[in-house]
């Protein structure tokens, strides 16, 4: 016990992180934010590199690059525009971009269908 106070008095606190800031136009950023929105709105929770090939699609100019996106996706969240989920199948993890208003439809995910409680095709009797 002396020992678990003496590392947990050794550890240093998490710093806090400060509010993303974005350096395009208010204009410019209002345009990436609705088109990324009506994107995730239409095509359901999506990951950053479906929402990357859709935006791709879309032809957004204003966008410089995948990691201009995926802050522009992180301020989202900050402002709760957007949510993240993470679809846990077995030891895979999917994390997952959606709105506040669309039920996670996570089903249509995953890798296909699941014996129901066990993994081994059951014997067919005689």
């Amino acid at each position: 016990m002396f020992a678990t106070a003496i590392r947990m008095m050794a550890k240093k606190p998490k710093p806090k992180m400060k509010p993303i800031e974005l350096k395009t136009p208010p204009e410019q950023t209002q345009t990436i934010t609705r088109v990324i929105f009506d994107i995730l709105k239409e095509h359901g929770p999506l990951t950053i590199s479906d929402t990357w090939d859709r935006v791709k699609e879309v032809g957004l100019r204003g966008l410089t690059g995948k990691r201009h996106m995926k802050i522009i996706l992180r301020w989202m969240r900050e402002r709760q525009k957007l949510r993240l989920i993470c679809n846990h199948v077995g030891p895979h993890k999917q994390f997952l971009y959606t709105t506040w208003f669309t039920k996670p439809s996570l089903n249509k995910q995953s890798r296909g269908p699941v014996n129901e409680g066990s993994h081994f095709p059951k014997p067919k009797l005689p």
